[in-house]
């Protein structure tokens, strides 16, 4: 049986490939960006996966890949309700950049 962190480094390498594989099959996803649905950050599509009508991305896809791998998490709407905090946050420092923006 695999130790929890040969899983984590093996999810690492997967999720890290799939980044590559997205880019050599169209490199023009290197500038394309997307709101993730999971963390609320602007992210490159490139590596990112479509889980339940929910688009995460690459480093939100290691969280949730990582999580089903040690059995932690069972279905993605866990992943997204426990980065829900990470997305309002977000969210916050957004409006207060564009505030702050405007102020000037």
């Amino acid at each position: 049986m695999k130790s929890e962190e040969e899983i984590v480094k093996e999810m690492q390498e997967v999720v890290q490939q799939m980044v590559l594989d997205d880019l050599e099959e169209d490199p023009s996803l290197a500038d394309e960006m997307f709101e993730c649905d999971c963390c609320g950050q602007l992210k490159p599509l490139a590596g990112s996966i479509e889980y339940s009508g929910y688009r995460l991305c690459n480093d939100c896809v290691l969280i949730a890949e990582t999580g089903f791998a040690l059995n932690k998490i069972h279905d993605i709407q866990e992943v997204i309700d426990a980065m829900e905090d990470k997305k309002l946050e977000q969210l916050c420092n957004f409006i207060q950049q564009e505030e702050n923006r405007e102020s000037n």
